[in-house]
């Protein structure tokens, strides 16, 4: 879906470790990176963030290799949900900064073209979200109202 408001052909990003068990260097178990995992979103971390720092800070390539669960699976077990996804969730923020900016420059024409195109990948993602019963069926996409529910 990145690719589709863009003249870049492949995508970037870093590659998945091969294995997928515990690496034999890795002290920590299963029951600890757990903890760790609830600590971080406790704090206000996202599921992705939390994988970042796991991986940079703690050594921890994959957190479903030591664990056998991913991180979201330890976060819903635990009661620690959000109200939207997550990448939902990043695309109405960055639809709200453009729309902060358009307030105070109306005439800046590459920004509303912009704001169109983040607000075509938001109306996606909601359709694709409804369709696997993860939002509600009557969830509509209204700047003033969602920007509550994201902050």
């Amino acid at each position: 879906m990145a690719r589709m408001h863009s003249r870049k052909k492949g995508k970037s990003g870093s590659t998945r470790p091969s294995r997928t068990i515990k690496p034999e260097w890795l002290e920590y178990t299963g029951e600890q990176v757990e903890e760790l995992v609830i600590q971080l979103a406790k704090k206000g971390e996202t599921a992705s963030s939390i994988g970042l720092v796991l991986r940079d800070s703690y050594g921890i390539p994959l957190v479903k290799a030591v664990t056998g669960k991913k991180i979201h699976q330890i976060l819903t077990e635990n009661k620690i949900i959000t109200p939207l996804p997550e990448d939902l969730t990043a695309l109405i923020k960055r639809a709200l900064k453009v729309r902060k900016h358009l307030e105070e420059n109306k005439k800046d024409l590459e920004s509303t073209k912009g704001l169109h195109r983040v607000e075509a990948k938001i109306y996606r993602l909601i359709k694709y979200y409804k369709k696997r019963g993860i939002l509600e069926k009557d969830f509509r996409y209204r700047p003033d109202k969602v920007a509550i529910l994201i902050r």
